[in-house]
């Protein structure tokens, strides 16, 4: 007589209250971002930008979210991470808009400027799902903010290339 089989996966346990929205909220934050990218040389060069000046209009988002990561991250530990992601959500809607109703190219930079600014979901969601969760689940929990990353990054360009 067979022995019955022993599960050897445990079951997995539920995500914290809360990561769903963390989750959305940075694959929201990538789709925003990405959707730029197939449109963003055509807009600026309407406005007469040489290649050299997309390149940096492409680096201003970068350069500034570098810059005020770090920013980000000390008022998050200091009024909490639901604030700012609000506020990072709330800049980063407002420079989409600014870039989207640039009437020219110094508008353009200034837009893609402030959503990069406003672009510290990705790390204050990390900080809050260590928060959220002890340290046996923490790896799942990136894993899945990775996926949110990487999904955000995907759609973001094929909608925007859909839309431009």
């Amino acid at each position: 007589m067979a022995s019955p089989r022993r599960s050897r996966t445990k079951a997995r346990t539920p995500l914290p209250p809360g990561f769903g929205a963390l989750w959305s909220t940075v694959a929201l934050d990538l789709v925003g971002f990405g959707m730029v990218i197939p449109i963003l040389g055509v807009y600026a060069t309407d406005f007469g930008a040489s290649g050299f000046e997309v390149g940096l209009l492409v680096a201003a988002y970068s350069a500034a979210q570098f810059l005020f990561s770090p920013v980000w991250g000390r008022l998050s530990d200091r009024i909490g991470r639901r604030p700012v992601l609000v506020i990072s959500l709330v800049g980063s809607a407002l420079g989409s808009l600014l870039t989207g109703l640039a009437p020219t190219l110094i508008w353009l930079y200034l837009g893609r400027i402030v959503d990069g600014a406003s672009g510290a979901s990705v790390a204050v969601a990390q900080a809050s799902a260590t928060d959220l969760a002890d340290e046996s689940e923490r790896p799942r929990l990136m894993g899945l903010l990775g996926a949110a990353f990487a999904l955000g990054f995907v759609l973001g360009p094929a909608l925007g290339g859909l839309a431009g």
